[in-house]
């Protein structure tokens, strides 16, 4: 039995009882038994402070959500407030909150077309989940029991409960430990097209990319396919922008096959490149689901939800007898919910949408000058959506090894600089808050080229060849 712990501001032992005790999300055995975490105590803005004083600008947002930035006092106030007032309401069958009811309508105000029923979810997992269930449920209630297949694509993220990491696919996140779900479910190509075939125009790849979706439902059947669901930029999977058209004419063949498509705006949703949703918006898409947590409430309340269309609705409403029978304790929680409120409140109120774009914009030109560096393959991403990939060889593109650890390397270099990004594989990728200046955008850009130059002098040094 662990000895009755004093938390308070001088003890430094967190990160050993970090390392006795938590199992985190995506643990590397090896790495947590030998390197103490990082023991973030205290945030505003785009500012974190560690356990041992030091400031640091989160260029990652916590993980991507972050969005109206850390230490803001009306959101404590309103989440406070709540709990006293509130703190919890059964949200299942035919019980309510006034929060829930408010945010409902809220997000149904906010999302494009006929996205005016929610779902509310504990996250983005469960909101995945939830919209691959309803799928099916869409489908049998319209005299289509057969039509549950799942399409999604490759460097997919959609999540980590069972199901949703198998419609996700990313091969970081799979490993021998683990099953996943196959049947039903299938993967096409990533639409990268840095990584395209080198004997294809990026038009051409887009051809290619949606005759494959189409040979797909040939040779699978219509009859089979209930849904697709697409980030519309990939993001852990690796800031990937589509071929121009690509999710318009993906949408078309749904539209001509009665699949629903599923938007999975988890990291693109409130204002992450300049919208409250980017699938319509920013990409001429109007889904048929879209799916939203983290921006939701900028992180302060764990809070997901699942927004769809009232064709959908009526369709599952229609038998007497039918039970929606999924959901959540914590569905709708009032506090979770309150937070929502207050978030998009102050989002609108600073206008921090059109924030987000003018700084993102500017965040997009100066990481160019990323470019020129020998270790740097590519740069990309959209406004306050953006990364870095670290290639051997510019030209060829290939990889460095994974012993290399180049972009944990990097980040390893910023974090002492004071700079958080964020380690992806061969990536290292920013999403800040949407309250980013342009001076905190130059010091991103200006470490990151520090950090960069750095570690490929120690490549070189070691004998991996660059270049």
């Amino acid at each position: 039995m662990t000895a009755a712990l004093n938390l308070t501001p001088s003890n430094q032992d967190f990160a050993a009882l970090d390392q006795a005790h938590a199992l985190h999300p995506w643990t590397h055995f090896a790495s947590q038994a030998q390197e103490p975490p990082l023991v973030i105590t205290e945030g505003n803005g785009c500012r974190v402070t560690d356990s041992s004083g030091r400031s640091y600008l989160d260029a990652v947002g916590g993980v991507w959500c972050t969005n109206i930035g850390l230490g803001r006092r009306e959101m404590a106030e309103a989440i406070g407030a709540q709990a006293l007032r509130l703190a919890y309401a059964n949200p299942f069958v035919d019980m309510t909150s006034d929060p829930a009811a408010l945010l409902a309508a809220k997000l149904a105000e906010l999302a494009p077309g006929d996205l005016n029923r929610v779902h509310f979810t504990t996250g983005g997992s469960t909101a995945v989940d939830t919209a691959v269930r309803m799928v099916s449920y869409y489908h049998h209630a319209r005299g289509n029991p057969g039509k549950t297949d799942i399409v999604s694509r490759e460097n997919s993220y959609h999540g980590s409960t069972y199901l949703t990491q198998s419609v996700g696919k990313r091969s970081g996140d799979r490993v021998d430990e683990f099953r996943y779900k196959t049947e039903g479910i299938h993967h096409l190509s990533c639409p990268n097209p840095y990584r395209r075939p080198a004997h294809l125009t990026e038009a051409q790849f887009c051809d290619e990319l949606v005759a494959e979706f189409e040979a797909l439902i040939a040779r699978v059947g219509a009859d089979r396919i209930g849904g697709f669901i697409a980030e519309p930029i990939q993001a852990s999977g690796g800031i990937i922008i589509p071929p121009e058209g690509y999710l318009r004419r993906m949408w078309a063949v749904c539209q001509r096959h009665d699949i629903l498509f599923i938007a999975d705006e988890v990291v693109t949703g409130f204002g992450r490149i300049g919208h409250w949703f980017a699938a319509l918006a920013e990409f001429g898409v109007q889904p048929d689901m879209i799916t939203c947590a983290k921006g939701l409430t900028s992180g302060y309340i764990p809070l997901g939800a699942l927004i769809y269309s009232d064709r959908i609705h009526a369709a599952m409403a229609g038998g007497a007898s039918g039970w929606f029978t999924s959901g959540f304790t914590y569905s709708g929680h009032p506090v979770a919910c309150a937070a929502g409120l207050k978030n998009i409140e102050i989002i609108a109120r600073e206008d921090l949408l059109s924030h987000a774009t003018r700084v993102g914009l500017y965040f997009e030109e100066r990481l160019k000058a990323l470019a020129p560096l020998a270790l740097v393959g590519d740069v990309r991403g959209k406004k306050l959506m953006l990364c870095v990939e670290n290639v051997a060889n510019k030209e060829t593109k290939a990889l460095l090894p994974d012993e290399a650890g180049e972009s944990k390397r990097i980040s390893n270099a910023c974090e002492e600089m004071g700079l958080l990004v964020r380690p992806i594989g061969h990536l290292n990728v920013m999403s800040p808050p949407l309250t980013i200046t342009e001076g905190e955008v130059d010091f991103i850009v200006e470490t990151l080229e520090k950090a960069i130059t750095r570690v490929t002098d120690d490549l070189v040094r070691e004998g991996f060849r660059i270049g």
